[in-house]
């Protein structure tokens, strides 16, 4: 889900190059809107209300396409939620970035008895690379286009990159780029074609670890946490994993539902840094407290 942070965080920052992008027109007048979405708390991936045309737009950032409730339930879920609270248009974009075979990422509705709700899909791997070599906001989305070379795209990539002049641009333009290039190319590859000490001073970077959210392609650089080769945020066997485990998730949990009951927190007390590491992941997917209290009982039998 880091790599969902890296889109929401070029959204918040760069909305006007991705409202061209994505829908194709110019926009002078754009506001980021919470992706809080009551009355029971969902969250989606980036809300943008375009206040000139009085018309919100929905992005929704996919590393694959399994998801639950479904894709195209989700959409559905979010669209009467933003209707319902801004009574205005809505037009929604999910945009998957991850290469797959699987069809689902060809399904562009939720066609059910009465009920059929569409939302359009974006491949990132069937996209020309062009504009976005073009345009320094979105130089990170270039690494998951379409090239029949990918190994030299990234080079383009990285070459685009090293001419951002404007320091504080530069250092967060490279470090969302080396990100979202993780989920396609070596790492190896990317240390080589990237400089690696830019990470460290990266505001994006600095987010997704004070969010504690994983992801293997650099938690093993975080300094005091973990040494050695390890691609997970719980990987490893060192003394002090299972805590920063578990703290590590009360502060995704109390994030996403404020205050948890004791009992409940006990019982994630109990886990094993393999467990930690599994409801890591599935309390994103989670909607209400009601989920993490079934997903306990049916993995402490």
């Amino acid at each position: 889900m880091a790599y969902d942070n890296i889109c929401k965080y070029l959204a918040e920052n760069y909305p006007a190059d991705l409202v061209r992008w994505l829908h194709g027109i110019e926009v002078t007048e754009i506001s980021v809107l919470k992706t809080e979405l009551n009355s029971e708390p969902i969250h989606a991936d980036s809300l943008t209300l375009l206040q000139t045309a009085n018309q919100i737009l929905q992005w929704e950032f996919q590393t694959l396409p399994a998801s639950k409730p479904s894709l195209p339930l989700r959409m559905l879920k979010y669209w009467v939620r933003l209707r319902e609270k801004y009574n205005c248009p809505v037009e929604q974009v999910v945009i998957f970035l991850k290469f797959t075979t699987s069809s689902k990422v060809y399904t562009n509705q939720l066609l059910e008895s009465n009920t059929n709700h569409r939302y359009r899909v974006i491949r990132m791997w069937e996209q020309d690379p062009l504009p976005f070599l073009a345009n320094p906001a979105l130089l990170p989305f270039a690494t998951l286009a379409f090239s029949e070379s990918p190994t030299r795209l990234l080079e383009q990539v990285a070459a685009a990159v090293d001419r951002i002049e404007e320091p504080l641009a530069f250092t967060n333009i490279s470090a969302c780029t080396q990100l979202l290039a993780g989920l396609r190319f070596d790492q190896r590859l990317i240390t080589e074609l990237f400089p690696e000490d830019v990470m460290q001073e990266s505001v994006i970077y600095q987010k997704i670890i004070q969010k504690g959210h994983k992801l293997g392609l650099l938690e093993g650089k975080r300094e005091g946490l973990l040494e050695g080769k390890q691609e997970g945020l719980l990987e490893g066997k060192r003394e002090g994993r299972q805590e920063e485990g578990y703290s590590i998730v009360i502060r995704q949990l109390t994030r996403r539902f404020g205050n948890v009951e004791n009992q409940l927190l006990e019982r994630i007390q109990k886990l094993s840094i393999t467990q930690l590491e599994e409801l890591s992941e599935a309390l994103l997917d989670f909607e209400t407290v009601t989920d993490l209290a079934v997903w306990l009982a049916s993995h402490q039998q």
